[in-house]
């Protein structure tokens, strides 16, 4: 009779610890990976909160009349502002309405408005034409500026 030599199924030692290691480090890459991903998921929120605050600024006063229809500045109360030099110099802790009241959730942000006049439009004179910068930061993510040209023609 012959005997055959059997061997027994299983890893050894070493493959085992081999085996540990390979996981260990491929766990550690993916949860490096998670981490720094959880770490800046809210980044393209404040992004584009900062890009519709910027727009409703630019927008708000680009739609007001480029001279001033009862002659006084608006001065220190936003709902007072009537024409678009009434914004120069504006500075929001905080975005606010077209009134000045905050905006509930966005105290995070700064907005500024600077109104210049502009001789960049080809055939518009500086004396008829301003440029709107509003710039928005959140710190410290965001520092964003958006610019629109208001003429009086």
């Amino acid at each position: 009779m012959s005997t055959s030599a059997h061997r027994e199924g299983g890893v050894t030692l070493i493959e085992l610890v081999i085996s540990i290691v390979v996981v260990a480090i491929a766990a550690s890459a993916v949860l490096g990976v998670l981490s720094r991903t959880a770490g800046h998921s809210a980044d393209a929120m404040i992004v584009a909160q900062a890009v519709a605050i910027a727009e409703s600024y630019l927008e708000e006063i680009t739609l007001k009349p480029f001279d001033d229809p009862d002659g006084a500045d608006g001065e220190g109360n936003r709902a007072d502002f009537d024409d678009l030099d009434d914004y120069h110099g504006l500075v929001d802790a905080g975005a606010r309405d077209q009134f000045g009241n905050p905006i509930a959730g966005l105290d995070g942000y700064t907005v500024s408005v600077a109104v210049v006049g502009s001789a960049a439009l080809t055939g518009v004179g500086a004396a008829n034409a301003a440029r709107v910068d509003v710039t928005v930061s959140h710190a410290p993510l965001v520092n964003l500026s958006l610019s629109g040209y208001r003429t009086r023609l």
